[in-house]
């Protein structure tokens, strides 16, 4: 309908306004719920054009709409906006064209560009947690809804499986962890842990021996005790020390925490896991074997997660692969002019001409940093893939300038495609106590919040009753369901680029603007379909109430939010489509009678407008990663 009044404007426009008009200028939005109608054309860029008032301008197009456009009923003029109101049997044809369209929304597979998408990406030296849920179903939700959209979409993570953080894990086992009576150190087998979670307890074990060593060293300095340090380190200490003088609190903790700093610099287990990463990166037999070992058996426990999750990837890719590349594209990099080179051997960009800063991309023993990974990253995806467009990385806002940084690089390197990559950058979750921290071992596990949230279904279902004649099976698959759902969905519903708070009950309660309530309506539909019996072949109602009007209009809208979805990137987008369509429904359903409509034409009717509405509503919350039940 849009597109028709437009049209019929453009193709008048002269004799309307007496001159050539853009499409820009025809602007239209939907009316106001205070106010009758149902499209708002705004009628101020044509007042002047047309020398007269608003309210003429506005009546002097109404009438020729009404005249050219049959589906337009009725309008009203009401300070410079002409609310136009379209007829019942309008709507009428929209249903019977949205029951009459197979995959309703979908654009057709694979006729749009290829685009890769990135989440979840984690590190081997702990278990995922809750940011990396938001991630994950931010990221798969995205790859979803651009599928819908007709690209094809290729599901990818970099597994970050080499750094300084890995050794650390690696060095505290080797160190820490306690010998068994057959002489064995703990592993997941001969404990029952988790890979991930084993790999994890010892990068927490880590961060307490560097701070316990941290503090002891900053004691013998406030003592005088400089022995085992550098001239440069001393003098820097008292340098900071004495800077504190006259300071007010904030700024004092800021100088203890330089300080902190300076002394984790110098402790033994920091130097031990340096040492460990240059020797892995030699591949020392000792140092690689060990590693092998334990990513694996992180890798298991990620893949039980996942499983969890309900997320999957179609390529994987490893820093410890990708970093090779890297150093080589450095390599050209310099040889180019790129890059250059300081005295002590390290390799940097200097992109201060672009507003950015000085940027290191090989350290001066040679080993990698992320940005070098990075780039071989980025390089060996476009070459794997030919008719990739473009990548989308989902990744925390915490790294905007990264992203931002590595894509100019790329652009200076001549890749002409780094102007297609985009960081769908997210706000991170917070818990009602605060942040979480992982060195501190202060995280939400992602896999006891999931079962957390399947426990709190259960318990909620059981209460309310209503699963007489499901076996244990089908009971445990409808609390997964409604547990999960309202997990992700809870996440999902914020705009990604907004910090957000998690609440675990609150994601699985059965009202408001929350998974359950949407899954129940789906639910609710599905046993209404079920007792009907009814052919749903026709519709040829005898008339059509506002709420029904409503509930169309709102459906016919679901291709443009699954467009507007994967234009932003946003599953928040669907998510409160889909809210708001089944609180239409709802408000709908208390208002009528359905199966005990005695017209048969209506019922006929309202039967469709239900199975279209539960069509939607399954294919909506599918882009979301999340499955509805038929009963609940």
């Amino acid at each position: 309908m849009e597109n028709l009044i437009k049209s019929k404007i453009l193709e008048n426009a002269e004799s309307l306004f007496q001159t050539t008009i853009s499409e820009q200028q025809v602007q239209l939005q939907k009316t106001r719920k205070d106010v009758e109608g149902d499209l708002t054309l705004v009628i101020f860029p044509f007042v002047k054009m047309m020398r007269c008032s608003p309210l003429e301008a506005g009546a002097k197009i109404g009438d020729f709409l009404l005249k050219e456009i049959p589906a337009i009923s009725n309008y009203e003029v009401v300070n410079g906006f002409l609310n136009l109101v379209i007829g019942n049997d309008f709507w009428v044809e929209q249903l019977k064209t949205i029951n009459d369209t197979a995959n309703y929304g979908l654009v057709a597979p694979n006729s749009k560009a290829a685009i890769m998408v990135e989440y979840s990406s984690p590190n081997t030296n702990k278990p995922l947690h809750l940011g990396h849920l938001r991630n994950n179903f931010l990221g798969y939700s995205v790859a979803e809804i651009l599928k819908a959209n007709g690209h094809k979409v290729i599901k990818t993570q970099i597994i970050n499986d080499r750094g300084i953080h890995i050794c650390k894990s690696m060095l505290a086992w080797q160190k820490f962890s306690p010998i068994n009576e057959s002489g064995e150190r703990e592993t997941p087998q001969n404990t029952g842990l988790k890979g991930d979670k084993l790999v994890g307890k010892y990068y927490v074990e880590f961060d307490k021996h560097f701070n316990t060593e941290a503090k002891a060293i900053i004691t013998n300095w406030e003592q005088g005790q400089f022995d085992a340090v550098s001239t440069e380190v001393k003098d820097e200490f008292i340098r900071l020390t004495e800077a504190k003088a006259g300071k007010d609190e904030k700024a004092v903790k800021g100088i203890d925490d330089k300080i902190k700093d300076l002394a984790k610099n110098q402790t033994s287990i920091l130097k031990e896991a340096k040492e460990m990463l240059v020797k892995w990166e030699a591949k020392d037999p000792e140092v690689y074997a060990l590693w092998t070992t334990m990513n694996q058996w992180v890798y298991d426990g990620f893949a039980v997660t996942y499983k969890e999750m309900g997320v999957d990837f179609d390529k994987l890719y490893y820093e410890s692969d990708t970093f090779i590349l890297g150093k080589d594209i450095v390599e050209k990099g310099l040889n180019s002019g790129v890059f250059f080179k300081k005295e002590d051997g390290s390799v940097w960009i200097d992109l201060t001409a672009d507003g950015l800063d000085k940027k290191l991309v090989l350290r001066s023993d040679g080993t990698a940093v992320y940005m070098t990974q990075d780039m071989g990253t980025a390089v060996e995806r476009f070459n794997d893939f030919n008719d990739l467009s473009g990548i989308v990385y989902t990744v925390g806002n915490e790294q905007d300038y990264h992203f931002k940084v590595l894509f100019l690089i790329l652009e200076k390197l001549g890749y002409s495609w780094a102007k297609n990559c985009f960081h769908l950058s997210y706000g991170m979750v917070d818990l009602p106590e605060g942040k979480m921290k992982s060195r501190e071992g202060t995280v939400v596990d992602a896999d006891d919040l999931m079962e957390e949230v399947v426990k709190t279904a259960f318990e909620m279902t059981k209460e309310r009753g209503h699963i007489e004649g499901l076996s244990d099976d089908e009971l445990n698959a409808l609390c997964k369901m409604i547990g999960l759902g309202g997990l992700k969905y809870f996440l999902l519903k914020v705009d990604p680029k907004k910090r957000m708070k998690f609440n675990p009950a609150e994601s699985v309660e059965l009202n408001g603007n929350t998974a359950p309530f949407i899954q129940y309506t789906h639910a609710r539909i599905q046993s209404l379909l079920a007792k009907s019996a009814m052919d749903l072949s026709s519709i040829a109602p005898s008339s059509i109430n506002d709420s029904e009007k409503e509930i169309i209009k709102q459906l016919n809208d679901f291709p443009t939010i699954i467009a507007e979805a994967g234009k932003d990137y946003s599953p928040a987008v669907i998510a409160n489509y889909s809210y708001e369509l089944v609180k239409l429904y709802n408000q709908f359903y208390q208002s009528v009678t359905i199966l005990n409509e005695s017209d048969e034409s209506l019922k006929q009717f309202r039967l469709i407008l239900s199975k279209n509405v539960a069509t939607v509503i399954k294919t909506a919350m599918r882009l979301l990663g999340i499955d509805v039940p038929n009963r609940m």
